[in-house]
């Protein structure tokens, strides 16, 4: 089932997620249905607040990043073949993920958020990152990524820290930004995919 897409001015986003247990009530329908609400949206991850749920839990799918290369014939391809093949079968289920390490030198890649539509910027991340987690059947995981599967796993993961890409940017840029945000917070936006407003 498709949920709407909390937009940005709802306390919600702000809020750090709570730990759950494996017994969290409709667990399982809520995955599926972050899942069916991501890919409705055409994104590669989204996290519980962004739906609504002030939890530790996201789910990242990046396909949708190889599918829209693969578009672009006229463009060298942006992936090597191994970052292609990691991307194509990235799909994860996060729960109670703690980042332990982000190492490397920062690195800028234009960044959006589906609860901020229309609106991308260039973030610097650090390109390597170590994270533990738990995955839908409560197993544990002390993984590294790097890339482009690091860098969707600490969008997401700013999600459950009350946190949101336009903070990776200069002030200057968000005061100039400021406007459209408000008028985002109001719907005052053009999207394709369903969203809540919290000052509509």
């Amino acid at each position: 089932m498709v949920l709407p897409i909390i937009a940005y001015g709802d306390s919600v986003l702000r809020k750090a997620g709570d730990e759950i247990t494996k017994d969290y009530p409709g667990l399982e329908d809520l995955i599926a249905n972050m899942f069916d609400t991501m890919h409705n949206a055409l994104g590669v991850g989204l996290a519980a607040p962004q739906v609504g749920k002030s939890i530790r839990l996201f789910v990242i799918d990046t396909k949708p990043f190889t599918e829209r290369d693969e578009d672009d014939e006229d463009e060298d391809d942006e992936f090597t073949p191994e970052e292609r093949k990691q991307l194509e079968h990235f799909r994860k289920i996060f729960i109670n993920a703690r980042i332990l390490e982000e190492e490397g030198e920062e690195w800028k890649y234009n960044e959006g958020c589906l609860s901020i539509p229309k609106i991308r910027e260039d973030v610097l991340r650090k390109p390597k990152v170590r994270i533990q987690y738990y995955d839908e059947n409560f197993n544990f995981f002390d993984e590294t990524y790097t890339g482009l599967a690091a860098r969707v796993i600490q969008h997401e993961y700013d999600h459950i820290e009350g946190k949101l890409f336009t903070d990776r940017i200069s002030p200057l840029r968000r005061r100039l930004l400021q406007g459209k945000l408000n008028d985002i917070s109001k719907g005052k936006v053009k999207i394709t995919y369903r969203m809540k407003f919290p000052n509509k």
